[in-house]
């Protein structure tokens, strides 16, 4: 992504209909700005987020994050929303179980 003239971040996140509910992934990826949303919240750094997902760079996490803390309200309270639907589900035993067989 490194070259001599400026890059436009605002090409790094893209909503694309049909992937993820159309909701902002990392560009040329399927990795929800959600998802890093969710990691960083967890504790991790933007290099730890990009070594623990193949295909992720440091720019998209970043522009990631950027759009996070720009939208932050509303992000945390998707993922709040989600983790509340989530125990839910769990407390209720609706949730699929692994498959055991390969």
């Amino acid at each position: 992504m490194s070259s001599s003239a400026p890059f436009d971040i605002g090409n790094l996140i893209e909503a694309t209909p049909g992937v993820y509910g159309g909701s902002p992934c990392l560009a040329g990826t399927r990795f929800p700005v959600l998802h890093v949303a969710a990691e960083f919240r967890a504790g991790r750094s933007a290099a730890e987020i990009v070594a623990a997902y193949e295909g992720l760079d440091l720019p998209r996490v970043h522009a990631g994050l950027a759009y996070y803390f720009a939208n932050q309200e509303l992000i945390d309270s998707e993922l709040e929303s989600r983790g509340r639907e989530n125990a839910a589900a769990i407390a209720a035993g609706n949730f699929d179980k692994p498959s055991t067989s390969p």
